[in-house]
């Protein structure tokens, strides 16, 4: 899909998610045919021709200048995740010099220590791809216990956890309100497949989902965008029962980034991270057990 299908595929599906009352266009009691705003509103309450508009929908406007596309996000109510996605989009087909792909994705040294400061606070590294990079002891117990523990040591077995999460009976499991993480995912990687375009690992990714996930490619469809940032969670660990945490994402700009999972003091959530981190602990410090943690790691990870 190139970059004007996808503006016009953007722009039809928020303007179908409009209700005319939601934005003070009178309805007049009228049945509509197709759910949402018709173009002509939208364009009205962006301040741009019909004609002009429709091209962009369908994709025969070869572009839309910065000033347009934030009144068409203020038409379509955008928040501000949604306002610079509409800009990605729109930067597609404008004459840019070509940035270079985006790199192999490590796992910094410091990045290491902080996995290991967090000690029994459950943590993984995901790269932009939803790739899981590396993660704590706990942050394996919690999130992909049935996994190697070692698997996101070596790039050709790391596990990715957006194609976990809609395709491993496991990891969905793990979440009471599935479709909730779920269209949180599938929002935050509509963002970051706008941002990185030439990313054909990540393409092939959403491309692999889409077809073995209906669900997946219903809430892709639905054109939803937002960054992971904190968001409470209540899960079913098979090992120590329901608990609710707080998954929060710890950016330092571009490259991978931090989910950690926090519980509230003195709650049963925190008591059965505690407990799983007593059972995880003995069961790594017996005879012959290693886990992905403790031991050596590669000084460098190459995809």
């Amino acid at each position: 899909m190139d970059g004007k299908t996808q503006l016009g595929s953007f722009l039809r599906a928020r303007r179908s998610q409009l209700r005319p009352e939601d934005v003070g266009v009178p309805a007049y009691g009228e049945r509509r045919r197709v759910p949402g705003l018709r173009r002509e509103e939208l364009a009205m309450l962006a301040g741009v021709s019909a004609s002009y508009y429709t091209r962009l929908e369908q994709g025969q406007s070869l572009s839309a200048s910065p000033e347009v596309l934030d009144a068409i996000a203020g038409a379509l109510r955008l928040d501000e995740s949604g306002r610079r996605h509409l800009h990605d989009l729109g930067r597609v087909d404008r004459q840019r010099t070509p940035g270079r792909r985006p790199g192999p994705e490590r796992v910094t040294e410091a990045m290491r220590q902080l996995l290991d400061a967090l000690g029994d606070v459950p943590a993984i590294v995901l790269g932009r791809r939803s790739d899981a990079l590396a993660w704590n002891r706990l942050g394996h117990a919690v999130f992909a216990g049935h996994l190697d523990p070692g698997a996101p040591d070596l790039p050709a077995r790391r596990p990715n956890m957006a194609r976990l999460l809609f395709l491993d009976s496991h990891v969905r499991d793990l979440y009471t309100d599935w479709p909730s993480r779920a269209r949180a995912v599938v929002a935050n990687l509509r963002l970051v497949a706008a941002q990185h375009p030439e990313d054909v690992a990540l393409h092939a990714l959403l491309g692999e989902l889409a077809a073995k996930s209906a669900e997946f490619a219903s809430m892709w469809a639905e054109h939803r965008v937002k960054p992971c940032t904190v968001a409470p969670y209540e899960m079913r660990h098979p090992l120590v029962g329901p608990l609710t945490v707080i998954l929060q994402t710890l950016s330092s700009g571009p490259g991978p980034n931090v989910v950690v999972a926090t519980t509230e003091a003195g709650s049963s959530s925190r008591a059965a991270l505690a407990l799983l981190a007593q059972a995880t602990s003995e069961v790594t410090t017996r005879p012959g057990l290693s886990s992905g943690v403790a031991r050596k790691r590669p000084r460098a990870d190459k995809d």
